[in-house]
């Protein structure tokens, strides 16, 4: 073939290579759509449903600690711990006079009794009698509220403050309660972005193979567009456009098929009514973070294969 048609066939390779062409009534693709794209529509819908869900419980889980760790900011706990009820009432009366009357506390109030009978009730039984007997001493508690950062200095001289008042009290901070739930919400959030770092790399990895298996089976094809003057790059962005609409329909799929697995578990969750559970409500910047996460697979798979198709031309002739 001369320099000349070598030129003429150049500039209109990508319509000759990518448009339907045929005679007599019918039109085939140079390389059929249905042997580049085999199954991954299926596999990256998998992933991204994956990739969602996983995006969405770390989200929740960000949330949750969040509203739990404003909600215990600057919280404590004060306990009278003392058998005889009259003292342990007696010191209670006068470690809320004390809270009240101290810098820096912005509200206290003692704990009812009918409320501690109901959270000791699962253990001890349903008899408030005996537990105010004193057949098992139950402390009084009062919470409190402070202004400011809760530093374990200042914990310190609360404690000192109230023992001349209320000798039997002892002060916690709420949020060293739940330290532990703490560091394990931490740990599922990792958890979740490594989930989701995993699934990035096998959805590359399965665009990868997808690719070279196309190249393989069409190598003889690519072969005669070379020899008539088609680029790496022109043949990359056939098989790109490809994978990108097998991408965007798997996307698609799957991240509707997350989509509807989030609500049915956000409405299991809702039926809970529990403080710490109702803090982790996606917002709207989280559903726009979910959203990002289908059109990152997509990016991905395309860089992926035109990456694969180029470095795999170069070797070809």
């Amino acid at each position: 073939m001369s320099e000349g048609k070598t030129e003429a066939h150049g500039p209109r390779l990508p319509q000759i290579f990518a448009r339907r062409l045929g005679g007599a009534g019918e039109q085939a693709d140079i390389v059929p759509q249905s042997r580049l794209s085999g199954p991954i529509p299926w596999v990256i819908a998998i992933m991204v449903a994956l990739m969602v869900i996983a995006a969405a419980g770390g989200l929740t889980l960000r949330n949750t600690g969040r509203a739990a760790a404003a909600e215990l900011s600057g919280g404590i706990t004060v306990q009278i711990v003392e058998a005889r009820v009259d003292e342990r009432d007696r010191q209670a009366v006068k470690a809320l006079a004390a809270l009240a009357a101290m810098p820096g506390v912005t509200g206290a109030h003692l704990v009812p009794q009918s409320e501690l009978d109901s959270l000791v009730e699962p253990w001890l039984g349903d008899s408030a009698d005996a537990v105010g007997a004193g057949a098992v001493p139950v402390p009084a508690l009062i919470d409190a509220r402070l202004a400011g950062a809760l530093t374990p200095d200042r914990l310190v001289g609360l404690q000192a403050a109230l023992r001349q008042s209320a000798p039997a009290a002892r002060v916690d901070a709420q949020s060293t309660w739940l330290a532990p739930v703490f560091g394990a919400i931490g740990s599922l959030q990792w958890l979740s972005l490594a989930l989701i770092v995993v699934l990035a790399l096998a959805t590359g990895a399965a665009v990868l193979l997808a690719a070279r298996t196309a190249l393989g089976n069409n190598r003889a094809t690519i072969e005669i567009v070379h020899l008539l003057g088609g680029t790496d790059a022109q043949i990359a962005a056939i098989f790109q456009r490809s994978i990108a609409r097998d991408a965007i329909g798997g996307a698609l799929a799957g991240s509707s098929a997350a989509l509807v697995v989030i609500l049915l578990l956000g409405r299991s969750f809702a039926a809970l009514q529990a403080g710490i559970v109702t803090g982790g409500t996606l917002g709207l910047a989280d559903w726009a973070a979910l959203l990002v996460v289908p059109a990152a697979a997509v990016v991905l798979a395309m860089i992926t294969a035109r990456w694969t198709v180029i470095r795999a031309l170069r070797g070809m002739l």
